[in-house]
């Protein structure tokens, strides 16, 4: 059964919840939705448990931005190649591949650190192996959310996607924290490595009817050139994609320097943190646990706000809006030497990230049509996932010399400016943004009325 955002005005108020959830009608979606939340508890506790045996074995901040390049630079140089894959093949047959190809990776780092065989080097390559895996992954997944729910409930599965997402996010470094600091690092890899099961049983039993692929005529480079050229032409998503590609270059970096902070917040010894440890355990990284958490609430908080939401209407002051707020909590996140006071303050960085990003993706999947669908989101991924690598060299490189505060503190002042212009030039390219949502909505066969009135007005 279709379903109209137009309806959304007359539903009573428990049909509030069920709006904020529509996309759990589609079995498909139900079942990557349990499969996925599982598997990302796992990935954020190998995420944290990496970054901190890094830090244990090198102490580096340095060392610590370079694990960081390494995981995400690949993205950034493959993905253009991920999206092609995800428009000439079968997308539900990428991400089952994908998500086997990490499940064989994390055992491999499980099983060289419970043998403490494990290497700084050896971090190094697995990361850069799975990073080549996400560049797949990452246009395959998001593209494959069309072939799951329906161009109609689509805005609701990216809103779902994110929730999820940030979901893991809080609950998988707070267990990274406490088992790294009960049990040890191997445990948390081992434990992500299991937790691909749930997703590949999921994929497994899911029944997709996907339109025949006919692949165009023309290499497979002349395709990649097609997703690039269509992206810098069309204003309203160069625009969103420049202002991604510059917060995640200048201001996400913080996260890669989050062990400086748990570090140097909890070292003056912190009320309160002991509950969580023994004696012999370690504090900080229990407070590390704590902060990426924090991060994680804010976000999933982020994310749960715009599932809410029916319409693409005025979603580009939105994303302006959050960026310029995740800079200025990050500038405040910066100054603070109070580790409670900070754990607070990455709230509002959390909420006004992640509604940045996903507002930003929703936006995107409206505008562009389905042929080109993998390759956008490819160009996507290398501005949100591929700019951060260059971020985090970059951020380990400056935290080395001026300290990790000012470092931030600068990022968040360059986000701040990036959501200035993009605010400043969003009333011309509204009537643009409009026309490509319209037009993609009549390729999807349902123009609604009320989303063709209103779509990214005010």
């Amino acid at each position: 059964m279709s379903h109209h955002p137009a309806h959304d005005h007359f539903m009573p108020h428990k049909g509030r919840v069920s709006t904020t959830v529509r996309a759990l009608k589609h079995r498909n979606f139900q079942l990557f939705f349990s499969g996925q939340l599982i598997s990302l508890i796992g990935t954020w506790m190998q995420s944290v448990a990496q970054s901190w045996l890094v830090y244990r074995m090198t102490g580096s901040s340095l060392l610590l931005g370079s694990v960081g390049f390494a995981s995400q630079i690949p993205v950034f140089l493959v993905a253009p190649l991920g999206g092609i894959v995800a428009d000439r093949h079968n997308r539900h047959r990428v991400v089952v591949s994908t998500q086997i190809a990490s499940m064989v990776l994390a055992f491999i780092l499980a099983a060289l650190t419970l043998s403490h065989k494990i290497q700084v080097w050896h971090i190094f390559v697995l990361a850069a192996s799975l990073g080549v895996v996400n560049a797949f992954d990452i246009p395959g997944r998001q593209s494959f959310l069309v072939d799951m729910v329906g161009k109609e409930d689509l805005m609701n599965a990216i809103a779902l996607n994110s929730s999820m997402f940030n979901g893991a996010r809080i609950i998988g470094p707070a267990i990274a924290g406490i088992l790294v600091a009960k049990i040890g690092e191997g445990w948390c890899f081992l434990g992500n490595a299991v937790s691909y099961i749930a997703v590949i049983v999921g994929l497994l039993m899911m029944k997709v009817q996907r339109p025949v692929y006919h692949a165009p005529p023309g290499s497979p480079l002349a395709h990649m050139i097609e997703g690039f050229r269509f992206a810098k032409r069309t204003t309203p998503i160069r625009n969103i994609l420049l202002l991604l590609g510059l917060v995640s270059l200048v201001a996400m970096p913080y996260t890669v320097l989050m062990p400086v902070f748990a570090h140097n917040l909890v070292k003056g010894g912190v009320g309160g943190l002991g509950i969580f440890t023994g004696t012999k355990d370690d504090p900080r990284a229990v407070g590390l646990g704590i902060l990426m958490g924090a991060t994680g609430v804010g976000a999933l908080l982020g994310a749960l706000t715009l599932a809410t939401r029916t319409g693409v209407r005025g979603l580009g002051r939105w994303v302006a809006f959050s960026c310029g707020g995740f800079g200025v909590s990050l500038v405040l996140f910066s100054i603070s030497k109070n580790f409670w006071l900070s754990t607070a303050l990455l709230l509002p960085v959390g909420f006004c990230m992640m509604l940045g990003m996903s507002s930003s993706n929703t936006l995107i999947q409206a505008m562009v049509p389905d042929h080109l669908r993998g390759r956008i989101m490819a160009v996507y991924s290398m501005m949100f996932m591929g700019m951060a690598p260059f971020g985090a060299f970059l951020g380990g490189a400056l935290a080395d010399r001026l300290g990790a505060p000012v470092t931030v503190a600068m990022g968040a002042v360059g986000a701040i400016g990036g959501a200035a212009i993009f605010g400043v030039n969003l009333s011309k390219i509204r009537v643009e943004a409009r026309r490509l949502i319209i037009a993609q909505e009549a390729a999807g066969g349902e123009p609604s009325q009320e989303t063709t009135a209103r779509v990214v007005e005010d």
